[in-house]
């Protein structure tokens, strides 16, 4: 379905792709993983036809049904619902010619598009569009909204539910689950797995990779290698490669000092001129063996927090809410050292709320928050990030928390986040979402915390960034809360859960999965009393009215009757022929055998066009009655 051959692909003095070869085959999912910056986006932009390689070919069968969630999305006037209609292309089509029929008052060509409309599934696109903007986190109410009324990360999720919406062959998706929470990423992983297409996935979701890659893309240093299984199993097969390569490099540097001892020891000899010559030419043939290189240059750990206060924050019968709606009620929790908390529940229950009434930088509208005198938060959350100083450099922000630090020492302790040499003195603002969560996680490692509240801070860290934090975390001494959709992540570092939900913060006894069953049938639930609900749903599918559905039933009957015209007279020229015995004295077996196969062909088909008549005569009988 796609092949590479000789790719290769720069952009400006970089190289991205240097003599790349692989194949995907129909049906496979292929999760592309590679450092930042190494080409993973590149190469959908490829596959959409945006860039051209330099050299070597790309190559995908034609014809093919390509969906890719876009990068922009204009401040439209249209609904959420309408937006994410628009990702069926052949659906739109459809309507668009259903249109123009029905203002030409075409009966004809009414049938053959009405009856296209039902095979697509046409009447049920808006409930399917429905449920997409649903498990996505939309509410129904948000299905009317127009498109300019949705924030940023809300207008993203409505890209990826319009790129779900094309019925594609090939599905692209680039970090899907990075605007998502847990519960989304939970439906996404679902709705994936059931995806009949070819699905190629950029991510650096652990435990989304597992569970719904059969194939390992991995960029690195310019090469593309395709390797069989999930993540977890790339792992295990990159471990033994770098392995052996390690060795083989070992191996070849001895054998490098003896031929260069023996060259050194004897080049004044004239004896030993010729071997030594001889050595020296198999130095120049030897293809050299490099060094296996780690994946990571991003290694950080938590020093221990000065003091640890006991309780160090309480909360004591919290409420909170926005604009007359309350989001928490009356919630008491308390946090001691070592307590290691995460945060789940659905989409709008309040974990965000939570955790910044736990930072204190939200008010309760009734009763109290208690922190401990030596109480020390490092809070992160999406929203610092914008509050960098995009014309400052990293080295810059951290002289401003620790005047007293010497800039050596600064810039060493910006090494471990990967921030080293001029990277270090360069101004913030080019810097990726990536880089700039490194930069916010390192200046608050740097105050020593004794209380870590994490809102998503995996957002845009790449696999090797997401392990070291994931290393240090698992090592840090002081008490943390933790809300986040990487599920590698809360298994490694969390003790104990709450589900923020209806109002509460109540303690949940199960682990991962077990939540994902309570989201289950939760959902159950609610899906029966929606349909027990008296309430008319808002996704109504376009119905014709009385009389355009005639007309299209008359095109359809009229069609039908031409069908069983031409069929019955192919039937009958093709009996004719098999009764001649010329046939069976002149032909080989071979071919009234296919002859004999086309007959049931046309009877089968004639049989379908006569139910196709019937149907729409007694559809028409029904209607005139």
């Amino acid at each position: 379905m796609i092949t590479a051959r000789n790719l290769g692909l720069r952009r400006g003095p970089r190289i991205l792709f240097e003599q790349v070869n692989f194949t995907i085959h129909r049906g496979e999912r292929v999760g592309i993983i590679g450092k930042n910056g190494a080409g993973k986006s590149s190469l959908f932009e490829l596959i959409l036809g945006r860039l051209h390689c330099d050299t070597g070919d790309l190559e995908l069968v034609r014809g093919l049904e390509i969906a890719h969630v876009a990068q922009e999305t204009p401040a439209l006037d249209i609904s959420a619902l309408d937006y994410v209609l628009n990702g069926d292309r052949e659906l739109r089509a459809l309507e668009s010619r259903m249109l123009e029929a029905e203002n030409s008052e075409d009966g004809l060509e009414l049938g053959q598009i009405y009856d296209a409309y039902q095979q697509i599934g046409g009447y049920e696109s808006r409930a399917r569009a429905g449920k997409l903007l649903h498990g996505l986190g939309f509410l129904q109410d948000c299905e009317s909204r127009k498109v300019k009324e949705f924030s940023g990360g809300w207008r993203v999720r409505l890209n990826l539910a319009q790129a779900l919406m094309c019925r594609s062959d090939i599905l692209l998706l680039d970090e899907p689950t990075n605007h998502l929470d847990l519960d989304a990423v939970i439906w996404l992983q679902d709705w994936l797995s059931a995806y009949p297409g070819t699905l190629l996935l950029i991510s650096h979701d652990r435990d989304f990779l597992d569970e719904l890659s059969t194939q390992i893309l991995h960029i690195d240093a310019a090469q593309v290698q395709l390797h069989t299984g999930n993540y977890s199993e790339f792992e295990v097969k990159r471990a033994e490669m770098l392995s052996q390569q390690q060795a083989a490099f070992a191996r070849q540097q001895r054998e490098i000092s003896r031929i260069e001892g023996f060259v050194d020891r004897f080049r004044a000899q004239a004896t030993k001129a010729r071997q030594v010559q001889s050595r020296l030419k198999a130095l120049e043939r030897m293809t050299l063996i490099a060094q296996a290189q780690a994946d990571s240059d991003v290694t950080f750990s938590f020093d221990i927090p000065e003091k640890f206060p006991a309780p160090m924050l309480r909360l004591d019968k919290v409420s909170m809410g926005y604009s007359g709606q309350q989001i928490l009620t009356d919630v008491s929790l308390s946090i001691s050292p070592g307590n290691r908390i995460g945060l789940l529940g659905p989409n709008g229950a309040g974990k965000s709320t939570l955790i910044k009434l736990l930072a204190g930088s939200l008010t309760c509208s009734s009763g109290e928050r208690i922190p401990a005198q030596d109480l020390r938060i490092g809070y992160f959350a999406q929203h610092q990030l914008e509050q960098l100083n995009f014309e400052q450099s990293p080295l810059w922000h951290l002289q401003q928390l620790d005047r007293r630090a010497t800039e050596r020492d600064l810039r060493n302790y910006l090494g471990g986040f990967g921030f080293a040499g001029d990277r270090a003195l360069s101004p913030v603002g080019p810097f990726s979402g990536g880089e700039k969560s490194r930069l916010v996680l390192a200046m608050i490692i740097l105050q020593k915390p004794n209380l870590l509240l994490l809102d998503e801070p995996t957002n845009h860290l790449d696999l090797v960034t997401r392990d070291a934090l994931s290393l240090a975390l698992q090592d840090y001494q002081g008490a943390l809360v933790l809300v986040s959709h990487d599920r590698y992540l809360l298994r490694a570092v969390v003790d104990d859960f709450l589900v923020v939900c209806d109002g509460r913060a109540d303690h949940f006894s199960g682990d991962l999965d077990d939540y994902r069953r309570w989201l289950t049938d939760r959902g159950n639930r609610d899906s029966s009393r929606s349909q027990k609900s008296s309430i008319p749903s808002k996704v109504e599918p376009p119905v014709p009215d009385a009389k355009k559905r005639m007309k299209g039933l008359a095109g359809k009957v009229e069609k039908a009757e031409r069908d069983l015209g031409d069929l019955s007279r192919q039937l009958k020229e093709l009996e004719e022929r098999l009764a001649d015995p010329e046939l069976y004295l002149n032909e080989k077996e071979d071919v009234v055998n296919r002859l004999i196969g086309d007959r049931v062909k046309l009877m089968e088909r004639l049989s379908q066009a006569e139910s196709l008549w019937l149907e729409a005569s007694e559809a028409m009988e029904a209607g005139s009655a």
